[in-house]
Formats: structure tokens, sequence, C-alpha cells
């Protein structure tokens, strides 16, 4: 319960703003320093949120591990281990795959406004950017699995 009410209000402290922001916006009046403070705010949110579940999450995993040495079992970290590894995989695939998408995607849309017969030849190199998140997504499935 306690996380649908901070879910509301994250939502009402992001969206109420906008209202405002809409109202400066028919008056005539700039909206960019209030819509740069709601940008912000949203991350603050984001942020807090992300801290609040992070936390709920680790009291689980301190709940769960307090079990597991109750019952004398231990903690398997070779599973611990390729949970973190897949993780990675996927993480840093995709930050490296939306970076060279985002350079070669411009540089195909700046050479098909100079020649239109570029366009595959572009693409092939937009979805090679795109490829290197589905070998990271497939690293992690091999270490999960394996």
């Amino acid at each position: 319960m306690l996380i649908i009410l901070a879910a509301i209000a994250a939502l009402a402290v992001i969206v109420v703003p906008l209202y405002f922001i809409n109202r400066r916006a028919k008056a005539g009046k700039s909206v960019k320093k209030p819509l740069y403070a709601n940008l912000a705010m949203f991350f603050v949110m984001f942020a807090a949120c992300g801290c609040v579940l992070l936390g709920q999450g680790v009291a689980a995993a301190n709940d769960a591990a307090e079990a597991a040495v109750a019952a004398g079992t231990g903690t398997d970290w070779t599973q611990a281990f390729a949970y973190l590894g897949a993780a990675l995989a996927v993480g840093i695939s995709g930050i490296a795959s939306g970076i060279a998408v985002s350079n070669s995607a411009c540089a195909a849309i700046g050479a098909l406004t100079e020649n239109e017969s570029t366009f595959g030849k572009s693409i092939v190199f937009v979805g090679l950017a795109e490829g290197i998140a589905i070998y990271g997504l497939l690293v992690a499935i091999i270490i999960l699995l394996f």
C-alpha cells in the first residue's frame, strides 16, 4: 500500500506542474525554466522511487539469506555471479548499442539527404549497430542457461 501511495504522490508531483506550465504557455509567457524544473523533479522522483524499490529488494534478499543460513544451506555464489555477469552483458551492450546507433543513424540520415540511393547501404550499418544489443542478450541467456 505504501508503494501505491508513493507512486500516486510521485505522479502528482510530476503531472500537476504540467498544468501550470500549459497555462503559462497559453498566456504567452516563457515556459523554459518551469519545464526544466519539472524535468529535474522527474529525475529526482525517479531516483527516489528507485531507492525505495531497491531498499525493498535488499530487505527481501536479506530475509531470504537469513532463512537460508537458518536452514543450513549457504549462498550459491556461482549463481549470484552468473546473474551479475548477465546483467552486465545486457547493460553494457545496450549502452554501447545506443551510442553506436545514435552515431550511425545520424550519419545515415545525413547521407540520405545528400543522395537518396544510399538508403540501403546506410540502413545496414544501423542494423549492425543494433546487433550489439542482441549479442549481449544472447550472451546473458547463455550465461543463465549454463
